[in-house]
Order: C-alpha cells, then sequence, then structure tokens
C-alpha cells in the first residue's frame, strides 16, 4: 500500500487534496500556513483534516521503517521467504506486522526452546500431525539424559506446540476478537490500603465490574490511577471455556492420544501465552483510546480557555489575595509593563482594611486603573468583598482571574528573566493581571498541563498530550495573530515557522532596532530566512505601519493582488479597507489566476473589510452570590451563578465562588440525551445552576444546569 492509499482509506479526504498536502507538508510548511494561505492547492482542507494528513504520514512512515527493519532480521536469518515478504510488505497495520514476525523473533529462554534443545521438537509434530494412535510408546523414544521421564517428553513436546498455536495469526485475531467484544474489567481492593485517606477517592471501585469495551475513558483511566497507586487490582476476564472451544475447533481434527495432548497444550498456550498477551493488548488498546478520549477533551478545553475574551489594553490592577502573607498588587500599564508593586494585609491576623482600602483608592488614581484583576485562589471572596465597598473616582471594573498555573509561570525561567528583581509573589500578580488582558499572550508562558483545565492529564500518553496540545497552542496564535512589537518570546514561538530561537532574534532585534514599521523589516532578523518569512509573515502584525495590509492577515504574497484590485477601483488601500459596500460589488473572477483562486481572494475581501479583526468577545464582568462564602452556605435548591471551570466527559465543573468547585452530571446538563458536553457548555461560560446535593464531608456539590 502507498502512502496515498493508506491516508485515503483511514481520512476518505480528496486525493488531490492530500497529495497536495503532502507536498507541502515536505515543504516545511506548517498547518495553519497551509490551511490559511495555500486552500487553492489543498482543496480549502482545514487544519483539523491537514493535521489528519500529517497523522497518517507519519504513521505509514513509521510502519515502512519497521517493515524494513523487519524484513532485514528475516534476511539475516535466511528466512524470508516470497511468500512471507509479500505479507510484510501487504501489512496496514503494526498489529499484522508484528504476529507476522512473531515465530522469528528472538526470544528469551523459553520452556519451548528448552524442549526443542533436548531433541523434542519431531515428537511435537508427530502429535500435531494426529495420526499417531499411542503417543507414550512414541515418547518414549525420544527419552535422553535432559529427558528422563514419559510425562517430562510430553509436556516438552506440549509447550513446543502451545508456542506454534501462540503463533499462529488467525487464532491471535480470533482471541483479540473474543476480548474486543466480551472482555470484563473487574477489580479488586487491597484490604491492607482500603482505610487509606488517599483511596477513599477510589472507594467506587474497590469491587467493581463492567466490560471493558463499554466503560467510558474517564473511568478507565481512574480505575488504572488506583491500580498504579496500589490501592486496588485490575483484572480483565473472559469465558475461557467459550475461547479454548474455538481454539480447539480450529486445531483438533482427531479423537486418538494426540487429541488429549492437543487439549492440553492448548489450555497451556491460551492460559500461559495467549491471554496474559492479549489481554494486555487489549487493555492497553482500550487505554491508548482513553487518552485519546481525555487529550481531545484537554485540547477542546485549552482552546476555549487561550481564546477567552481579553479585556485588552488597559490599565489594570491585579491582585493576588492571601491573609497572613497578605495581598500581593501591582499596577501594570497599558502594555502589562509592571510600573508598580507591593503588599496589603487587609485580613486576618494583621486586619488593615482602611489601610488597604487606602492604598488601592490611592494606586488607581496614580496610575489611571481602569480594571481591577483579583486570582481566584486563598481569600479570593474577602478581598473581592473588600474591592467592592471601595468608592472610586470613576468607574472600574473587577474581575476575579483564574489563577491555574500561576505559580508555575512566576518559579519559571521565563518569569526570572522578565522579572530578575522581583519575587514570586510579584510574578505571579503580574500574570493574573495580564491574563484578564489577554489571556492568549500570558497563558502561552505557562505549560498547558498546568493550567487545570484537563481530566487526568498526568495518567496519558505525555508525548501525544504535548504534541497536541502545542498544536492547539499553535492554532489559537496564528487564528488571532501577534503584534510583533509587544509580543513575548513565548508567543512568538508559536508563530508559524518562527519556533522559539527565531522568536528570539525578532525580540532581540526590536530591542536593539526597536518597533518593526514594515513586514519586509522582518527579513532582517538574524537567520530569519524565506521560508520562515513566507510561513509567519501573514500572522504577524504591525500596528500603525507605512503599509496598513501589514497590521493584516493579507498576506505579503498577496499584496500585488490587492494594489491591483486598489487601482482598478480608483482607490488608495486606505480607501479600500473598510469600504464593505465597494468590497462586496468587486468582481473576483477578474483577478484569479493559476496561483490564486477564489478561496484566497474570499479572504482578502473579508480581511480589507475588517482588517486584524480579534475574533474573541470581549471580557465581562462576573458577579457571584455574596451570601455563598463556603460550602456550609450552599443548599439543597438554591439558583447560583458560576463559571464553567473544567469541561470532562462526564459532565462539567462549576466554580460558585467557594473553594470547592460543584459538578453538573452530563445527566444534569439537559432532560434529553447529552452525547457531547461541549454542546451545552463552553469553558468559562457564565451560568446559572440548581444545587441538588450538597455532601460537606467529602466536600462535594451536585449541581444541574437551570435554563
Amino acid at each position: 500500500m502507498q502512502l496515498l492509499q493508506y491516508i485515503k482509506s483511514n481520512t476518505n479526504l480528496p486525493e488531490k487534496g492530500i497529495q497536495n498536502t503532502i507536498a507541502l507538508l515536505k515543504e516545511d510548511c506548517t498547518i495553519p500556513f497551509i490551511s490559511r494561505y495555500r486552500k487553492e492547492r489543498t482543496g480549502n482542507l482545514d487544519e483539523v483534516e491537514i493535521g489528519d494528513i500529517m497523522k497518517y504520514k507519519e504513521q505509514f512512515e513509521a510502519l515502512e521503517k519497521r517493515k524494513l527493519t523487519i524484513v532485514k532480521a528475516l534476511e539475516e536469518q535466511e528466512v524470508l521467504t516470497d511468500e512471507l515478504h509479500q505479507k510484510i510488505l501487504g501489512s496496514t497495520n503494526l498489529t499484522t506486522l508484528e504476529d507476522l514476525y512473531l515465530p522469528y523473533k528472538k526470544k528469551r529462554k523459553t520452556k519451548a526452546e528448552t524442549a526443542r534443545k533436548n531433541g523434542l521438537e519431531p515428537l511435537a509434530k508427530i502429535i500435531m500431525s494426529q495420526n499417531a494412535t499411542d503417543i507414550e510408546s512414541i515418547a518414549i523414544k525420544y527419552l535422553n539424559n535432559d529427558v528422563k521421564e514419559l510425562a517430562d517428553a510430553l509436556e516438552g513436546a506440549r509447550y513446543i506446540i502451545a508456542e506454534w498455536i501462540n503463533e499462529r495469526t488467525d487464532i491471535r485475531n480470533n482471541l483479540r476478537l473474543q476480548l474486543e467484544r466480551y472482555a470484563f474489567m473487574t477489580t479488586k481492593v487491597i484490604a491492607a490500603k482500603s482505610e487509606y485517606e488517599k483511596a477513599q477517592k477510589f472507594r467506587d471501585y474497590f469491587d467493581w465490574s463492567e466490560s471493558l469495551r463499554r466503560c467510558p475513558s474517564h473511568r478507565l483511566l481512574a480505575i488504572l490511577r488506583a491500580e498504579k497507586e496500589g490501592f486496588i487490582r485490575v483484572k480483565i476476564t473472559l469465558d475461557d471455556q467459550s475461547v479454548l472451544s474455538k481454539i480447539e475447533n480450529r486445531i483438533i481434527r482427531s479423537n486418538n492420544d494426540c487429541s488429549i495432548q492437543l487439549r492440553l497444550a492448548i489450555q497451556d498456550a491460551y492460559k500461559r501465552l495467549l491471554f496474559p498477551a492479549l489481554s494486555n493488548e487489549i487493555l492497553n488498546l482500550a487505554k491508548e483510546k482513553a487518552d485519546d478520549d481525555a487529550i481531545q477533551v484537554f485540547a477542546k478545553n485549552l482552546k476555549q480557555l487561550l481564546l477567552g475574551a481579553p479585556l485588552g489594553e488597559k490599565n489594570i490592577l491585579a491582585i493576588d489575595p492571601g491573609f497572613r502573607t497578605g495581598c500581593k498588587v501591582v499596577c501594570l500599564n497599558a502594555q502589562g509593563g509592571l510600573v508598580h508593586n507591593e503588599t496589603i494585609f487587609p485580613h486576618a491576623p494583621q486586619n488593615d482594611t482602611i489601610g488597604a482600602i487606602k492604598k488601592i483608592s490611592t494606586l488607581t488614581d496614580a496610575y489611571k486603573i481602569e480594571a481591577i484583576a483579583i486570582g481566584n485562589g486563598t481569600a479570593s471572596r474577602e478581598t473581592e468583598q473588600l474591592i467592592r465597598k471601595i468608592r472610586f473616582n470613576k468607574d472600574i471594573q473587577v474581575f476575579v482571574v483564574s489563577e491555574a498555573g500561576a505559580s508555575i509561570y512566576s518559579a519559571s525561567k521565563i518569569a526570572r528573566d522578565e522579572f530578575p528583581n522581583y519575587d514570586v509573589t510579584v510574578r505571579g500578580a503580574v500574570s493574573i493581571g495580564r491574563r484578564l488582558a489577554d489571556p492568549l499572550a500570558e497563558l502561552v508562558k505557562i505549560d498547558a498541563k498546568s493550567i487545570g483545565v484537563g481530566q487526568y492529564q498526568h495518567d496519558v500518553d505525555q508525548l501525544k498530550l504535548k504534541n497536541t496540545l502545542d498544536t492547539v497552542v499553535e492554532s489559537c496564535v496564528n487564528t488571532i495573530g501577534v503584534n510583533i512589537n509587544t509580543a513575548s518570546k513565548s508567543l512568538l514561538s508559536y508563530v508559524s515557522g518562527i519556533g522559539p530561537k527565531l522568536a528570539e532574534n525578532i525580540v532581540a532585534y526590536r530591542n536593539e532596532n526597536g518597533a518593526f514599521n514594515a513586514r519586509s523589516q522582518i527579513k532582517k532578523v538574524a537567520r530569519l530566512g524565506n521560508k520562515a518569512f513566507e510561513q509567519g509573515a501573514g500572522f504577524l502584525r504591525i500596528k500603525k505601519a507605512r503599509n496598513p495590509l501589514d497590521d493584516s492577515a493579507v498576506h505579503p504574497e498577496s499584496y500585488k493582488v490587492v494594489n491591483t484590485i486598489a487601482k482598478d477601483e480608483g482607490k488608495n488601500i486606505e480607501e479600500l479597507i473598510g469600504n464593505t459596500a465597494l468590497l462586496k460589488k468587486i468582481d473576483l473572477k477578474n483577478y484569479m489566476t493559476k496561483e490564486v483562486g477564489l478561496p484566497t481572494l474570499t479572504d482578502i475581501i473579508s480581511e480589507l473589510e475588517k482588517p486584524g479583526l480579534d475574533p474573541r468577545e470581549t471580557a465581562k464582568v462576573f458577579t457571584f452570590n455574596q451570601n455563598i462564602k463556603t460550602i456550609k452556605d450552599v443548599k439543597e435548591g438554591q439558583l447560583l451563578p458560576g463559571i464553567v471551570n473544567n469541561i470532562t466527559n462526564f459532565g462539567c465543573f462549576v466554580d460558585i465562588g467557594i473553594k470547592e468547585s460543584g459538578l453538573i452530571h452530563i445527566s444534569n446538563l439537559s432532560d434529553t440525551f447529552v452525547k457531547d458536553v461541549n454542546a451545552h457548555v463552553d469553558l468559562h461560560q457564565q451560568i446559572i445552576v440548581k444545587v441538588l446535593e450538597v455532601d460537606i464531608d467529602r466536600k462535594r456539590i451536585q449541581l444541574k444546569l437551570h435554563k
């Protein structure tokens, strides 16, 4: 099978689109660039479809590489036949490939190998032929110094037969099918650890049994975590007798002494070789699927979080609240620069409320503060209530901002490089303020796993998780675009074609030469060649540039087209931009060429209508119920305002303004069947919930979405 066929069979995408996308990927083009600026070549494929092509391309290449390795190994063993070679070349997945290689794979010392060395393989072949009627008299002939008993000779032969059975592809595939359809997963608590405090969150699984194929991903990951932490044992079970009968029907065709030995060999092959290996395989496949589901949940949440509503360029006062150590206060200018910091102590034990109010009032006037951001951690509610008591001289919006990951950032190298002369508390407060101004620009500095919007993120395949989340971040950054003159190294590194090193060079050039005033100037950055410019220029914005197109998503390669349109309309570029009535009248077919088709021209016109438009909403103020301060204040039947702070496959968690988040189980999102939680709620969506149940001892709150 060729690469094109392989990808087409897995995606059902158009052949031409696949071919051209492969070619673009081989030219080192990025997914954002291909999806945005090469629509004619791909047939208008989106980022997800292009990502699938890349994924299956990598899978195919890994499969082909493994085939070459196996063929080479078989050639060295001098066992590669034409038939086997064709089967290997025709394999379309790694499982089939490894099954073909299994009989020839170098093994550790096995019972079958020992039996062969003891000369028992001919006896095994006689038994497999099923023609002998008195196998014991035949077996006596194979006794020697290493095999002294008749029972040992028959047992050794059975070990060899068991290995042959284990290596049969048809038997392995049939058992895989049985496991896939009928395997059950059972769990048992390890008694000695059942009373551990950490074990209590897994107590639902102390004695659990469920069809493996029906087990939802979040439950499987929870069970496997409980096993990993040593609280339970997990076992895969199957109807052994039914499976053994199916294997016997494939092998036994006589009713003599040989059939007795074959039944014993089949039982041994199944219990010692086949079932342990393939039950692990099916559990690993289930885990892999659960990983994929969890990673996709994380990816959806992360995308929503990164594309969260920014407040924009405002003077912000940010507070990282605390009790004993006080509240760290920072003042940021409209560009996010730190202009002032200090600590106030409005809460116990100091209780300097009056001093704190005076200080906040003074700072808001001195630094022309337009909004206040309060972290949602310890002492958040108390600090919010304090701020809302203050009578400011002008209207100042007050926001409660998620602190998730702020402590990770504040201790990171990125934060140390940004603020080498400030401690972690100041850096944390700055992060809280900046993420109100622009969540995307600030959150890209934090390891996505630390942002707290996933499920079981530490239990899934870490490489796959990292690659997926990096793709999400890259997509979000390039969807919005980046101001090259204000962006951090972290943000610039996610721009198509740029990466960490070029991002560092861009900042260095900016520091040495001042702000960029034209996209063409970007080429002067050290080591930023034509390819990097091609891939990244369309996503880099230059405010107040000489050419207004430099602050748009129109790629420099299309400037000539825009100039031609402007000339034909008797306008300059400035007069064309935003002139919706005129732009809608343009006949785009007049400007189509071999390189520039209708999709690109349509994108250009849309961009000219609203150049550099940020698709994100604007941040909105939200107020929790001020009477709810702890879980003890939450009562069944209450209607409360809340903010969705995490989404999982089994429901969503809602911040109702206290330490404990409430859970809206998937069954409580709607009165009808809910297949996808994301179809009903978005991350950081402001909603009203009804309290169904409060378990103070377990610190659990059950909620229902109130329509």
